[in-house]
């Protein structure tokens, strides 16, 4: 009975089976003091305490890995464009490009397979790899166009030029294309209306901006109410409805 109770009990008192992982820590260290030498077919000499004091050099675990180069086998917004060989931090390029199948390691037979053909640079549908990122902020941009509420104004490129710019986008006029309608004020009716214009980056891209008329007046008692986050209440667009006004700029793109 006691023998049967006994094994019971080591039975209860045995661990689980604990999972290994290699962790690949590599401390680089010197001695603070050298040893001494022993004579020749001698015996080793006795080390002292002050043998066992080290001074780490490295410590590999919290080394900077040096950048990746790989292989973009497409265009990668804010990367390259198809055969560039680009340099990045390894976790970027590991979970960015690699994983996706969008780059491949950089070796002599990866780059002579995706560089691009004469045929494929004739037909580059994009300018820089940042190029596409400020399209895709221009058209999700809804610009506040301020005109003066008492002296009449016809609403020109540089107008825009302007409102962009204090947007944060540098743009020369003739990189604007305005709505074939002319637009003029001041008009109490056109007061928080949109319309769009289109944006040319480098002579290629094409960026649809929306942009919204604000008048504004320098005698304080005249000005608009401020109406806080105006840019999430619905807008009304100023010519027809909002679907013909970006199919008259997307006959402008063209």
């Amino acid at each position: 009975m006691l023998k049967s109770f006994c094994s019971s009990q080591i039975k209860l008192l045995k661990t689980s089976i604990a999972w290994e992982q290699q962790v690949r820590t590599t401390f680089i260290l010197k001695r603070r003091y050298e040893p001494p030498l022993a004579k020749k077919n001698g015996p080793p000499r006795r080390l002292r305490a002050k043998h066992f004091l080290y001074d780490l050099v490295e410590d590999t675990g919290i080394k900077k890995r040096p950048d990746l180069e790989v292989v973009l086998k497409t265009y990668v917004e804010g990367v390259g464009d198809k055969g560039d060989v680009v340099a990045a931090r390894p976790t970027f390029a590991y979970n960015k490009l690699l994983l996706p199948g969008l780059a491949v390691y950089k070796t002599e037979e990866s780059v002579k397979q995706y560089a691009k053909t004469e045929m494929e640079k004739d037909k580059s549908t994009h300018s820089s790899p940042y190029a596409q990122r400020t399209v895709n902020m221009l058209n999700g941009l809804l610009l506040g166009v301020v005109m003066n509420k008492d002296q009449p104004w016809v609403i020109e490129k540089w107008h825009i030029k302007a409102s962009l710019r204090k947007a944060g986008f540098v743009c020369p006029e003739d990189c604007i294309t305005l709505p074939k309608e002319r637009i003029e004020g001041p008009d109490m009716n056109k007061e928080g209306k949109i319309f769009f214009c289109t944006v040319v980056i480098n002579n290629l891209e094409n960026a649809t901006v929306k942009c919204r008329i604000h008048h504004w007046s320098t005698d304080p008692s005249e000005r608009l109410p401020y109406v806080p986050e105006f840019w999430k209440l619905p807008s009304e667009p100023l010519f027809g409805s909002e679907q013909e006004a970006a199919s008259n700029n997307a006959e402008k793109k063209e």
